[in-house]
């Protein structure tokens, strides 16, 4: 197989070359900008392109197929050049599915939650020693790639809601059809490909309908919108599983999960965390695995990055990082380190960076959001806004949609340094919620100077 990427810098893009060249493909690549850790990876692997741009040149009559990443313009030469020759043109997930449809395939899909899942069943197949590939939207401790294409029998994927490519506006999780499919819960994101809840919610339809007959969907009977949907939509050739939080317990801030007549320590802990947990449980028991395998291999589940990781931690403080920025995330977050540590003070700084949490029009889902922290702070900065090419966001409208007052609202890193510096940190766990980097603040080393 010959192939050509269009956009291989990308953080998944650069990752699937690598994964098909590992399989014996001959893979090339373009791109205008690749930056770190894409460049050194490619490089490393012999696929960094020899220069920056895009050359119609690339496209030639003896490949198999072209894959086409986001950041690639719907006018991209290369693109153009594909088309005149008529060769296959895939998105990711589309190409993914090439590759995974004589495997049995699990789907993650649902608007929180999906990485984690998704590490969680892969954590546990790899700990049973089965063979199996895999897409991941996060780096997982064990696994060198976030992607793998081999000749495994079983695929694990992480389906994304958002659109495919330019040329494939669809989600990516339409196209890759699952035999055994996972719905984590649905709250609206994304409100610059989907400006109704209603088109939203219309796309979790539509993956159902996607699941392979005789197939399986296990969803989340807790959160109302997604059970709602499941009994409007169902389907009388497939089988459904519905979960919820597991019994367990937490004493001294650790967690005990029972399932049916097994019981082990967590390393992560939460209800969300715990619902996840339930879901791959039900998922792994569909690839094979039995309750004591399951148990056995969760038990040293540490979590995927930046989903409540533990930046450091004394005798009295943790700090937690996580990738949390959607309403519903920022609250399964919070009441999770509450819950787990209910005689400290919790201190939560909140970062707005997607287009959907920088928009005044959307503030309103954030209402109470913040609500379970002692300390609340909420930071975006302006910086942000000038990327997207967004309008100015006022503090005073921030306030009014989380509908907090007693929360600070900050706009300078400079400043949010200060107020971060300036906490007591003795009983108190700190919670850093963001997908993005605070504007270049190293929250990193800030933990270790505060807990060591």
């Amino acid at each position: 197989m010959k192939i050509h990427f269009i956009s291989i810098g990308g953080s998944v893009m650069h990752q699937l070359a690598i994964a098909l060249k590992r399989k014996g493909y001959y893979i090339t690549g373009s791109d205008d900008e690749i930056f770190e850790p894409s460049k050194t990876n490619l490089s490393t692997e012999g696929l960094l392109p020899a220069k920056m741009g895009w050359d119609p040149a690339n496209i030639t009559t003896d490949l198999d197929a072209v894959i086409l990443g986001m950041h690639a313009r719907a006018d991209n030469p290369e693109i153009q050049k594909a088309k005149e020759l008529n060769l296959p043109v895939y998105s990711f997930p589309e190409y993914i599915f090439q590759e995974s449809k004589n495997k049995k395939r699990i789907v993650v899909g649902g608007s929180h939650g999906k990485t984690t899942t998704t590490s969680m069943i892969m954590h546990v197949l790899r700990e049973a020693q089965k063979e199996f590939d895999y897409l991941v939207g996060a780096r997982l401790e064990g696994f060198d790639q976030s992607v793998n294409i081999t000749n495994a029998p079983l695929i694990v994927c992480e389906g994304d809601e958002y659109p495919a490519s330019v040329l494939e506006k669809r989600p990516k999780f339409h196209f890759l059809f699952p035999h055994v499919a996972i719905l984590t819960g649905i709250a609206w994101d994304h409100i610059n490909v989907f400006p109704t809840f209603e088109n939203y919610l219309e796309q979790f339809t539509i993956f159902i309908d996607k699941i392979e007959k005789n197939g399986l969907l296990i969803y989340n009977e807790k959160d109302s919108v997604l059970k709602e949907l499941v009994e409007k939509h169902k389907r009388d050739d497939i089988s459904y599983q519905p979960y919820g939080v597991p019994q367990h317990e937490i004493e001294n801030g650790k967690t005990v999960v029972h399932i049916g007549s097994m019981e082990g320590e967590l390393k992560v802990f939460g209800d969300h965390n715990l619902m996840n947990l339930q879901a791959a449980y039900y998922a792994c028991r569909e690839a094979g695995i039995d309750t004591v395998t399951f148990i056995k291999a969760i038990r040293s589940f540490t979590g995927a990055a930046k989903r409540l990781e533990l930046l450091g931690k004394n005798a009295s403080t943790n700090i937690y990082r996580d990738f949390a920025h959607a309403p519903s995330k920022v609250k399964a977050t919070m009441e999770a380190v509450k819950q787990q540590f209910p005689q400290r003070r919790l201190l939560a700084v909140l970062e707005l960076h997607t287009y959907s949490s920088l928009n005044e029009n959307f503030m309103k889902e954030y209402n109470g959001a913040m609500d379970t922290a002692d300390e609340a702070v909420v930071f975006y900065s302006k910086h942000a806004l000038e990327i997207k090419r967004m309008p100015d966001l006022p503090a005073e409208a921030v306030k009014k949609g989380f509908a907090n007052e007693s929360m600070k609202v900050i706009t300078d890193k400079e400043e949010l340094w200060d107020w971060l510096q300036s906490r007591d940190y003795v009983n108190a766990n700190l919670l850093l919620m963001s997908s993005g980097n605070y504007d270049g603040l190293d929250v990193v080393n800030f933990a270790k100077e505060k807990t060591t």
